[in-house]
C-alpha cells in the first residue's frame, strides 16, 4: 500500500505516467484500500452517475416525444457535469422542445 502511494506521488499529477500507473493499480484493487484506490473508485462512481443521468435525459425526452438533433444527443452523452445533466433532466420533465431543455446553453461538450 505504501509503495503504491509513494509511486503515485512520485509520478506527479496529471502526467501520462500517472495515468498508466493508475490503470495498472486499478486492475483489481477491490481488496485494497488506500487514498489512490478510493480516488479511482470515486471517479468510476461519478462517471457511472453522469452516464446514467445522460441516459435518463435522453430516455425522458424520447418518451415525451421531444425530438433531438444528433448534435443535441452528442451534447448530452458527452456532458461530464452531473449538475448540468440534472438541470437538463429537471427541465426535460416539462419542456416542450429541446431548446427549452438547453435554455442557458450549459456545457457544449460537458
Amino acid at each position: 500500500m505504501t509503495y503504491v502511494e509513494l509511486t503515485a506521488q512520485g509520478l506527479g499529477e496529471k502526467t501520462r505516467a500517472v495515468e498508466i500507473w493508475r490503470k495498472l493499480v486499478a486492475v483489481d484493487t477491490s481488496f485494497f484500500t488506500s487514498p489512490l484506490s478510493e480516488e479511482i473508485r470515486d471517479e468510476g462512481r461519478t462517471e457511472g452517475r453522469t452516464e446514467g443521468r445522460a441516459s435518463d435525459v435522453l430516455r425522458l425526452l424520447d418518451r415525451r416525444g421531444i425530438a433531438l438533433s444528433e448534435a443535441d444527443r452528442e451534447r448530452v452523452t458527452s456532458c461530464k457535469d452531473l449538475d448540468t445533466l440534472t438541470r437538463w433532466f429537471d427541465r426535460a420533465i416539462t419542456a416542450s422542445s429541446a431548446a427549452e431543455v438547453f435554455l442557458d446553453g450549459g456545457p457544449s461538450g460537458g
